[in-house]
């Protein structure tokens, strides 16, 4: 099974590559009808496009070429990694509790509780279990928080 941010990478690359083949060259060919291309604004902006979605498309590939490495059987079981929900409680303090589960960089959405394995917070949870205690270093200075819950990747209900 490949791993969901796989699936959305490999069609932003799509999409891109389809951009590239066939939309741009048209816009390029559109703006250079105008004429002079040293003063040609539309054509600038085209080629500007261009130069933009062929880098993209060998950043894309590159991330999707790391990331291959990864399979579901790769993802740890019983501990933090790829796809889980932890949810913790602050040890230093007000025992306020909060949710995260850990993703991929490309797939943050902090409003979600969604958070990067390679965050601080994502770093220092990997390959911990229920009862372990983590520091962290925040803006406001290093907190503990204890892991309450844990649901991995394996365990979830929307795991595939």
């Amino acid at each position: 099974m490949e791993l969901p941010v796989l699936a959305k990478l490999k069609k932003e690359l799509a999409d891109l590559k389809y951009e590239l083949t066939f939309e741009l060259p048209k816009e390029l060919a559109a703006a250079a009808a105008h004429g002079d291309l040293s003063e040609n604004a539309e054509y600038e902006a085209a080629k500007h496009r261009q130069d933009f979605v062929r880098s993209r498309i060998a950043q894309i590939e590159g991330r999707i070429r790391e990331l291959s490495m990864y399979t579901v059987a790769s993802i740890p079981q019983g501990v933090v990694g790829y796809g889980s929900r932890v949810k913790l409680v602050d040890a230093d303090g007000d025992d306020a509790v909060v949710d995260y589960q850990i993703v991929f960089p490309e797939e943050v959405d902090a409003a979600r509780g969604q958070i990067s394995l390679s965050s601080p917070i994502g770093r220092a949870l990997m390959s911990k279990t229920v009862g372990d205690e983590v520091e962290v270093q925040t803006p406001s200075g290093r907190r503990t928080y204890q892991i309450v819950e844990l649901v991995t990747f394996h365990e979830r209900d929307d795991a595939s």
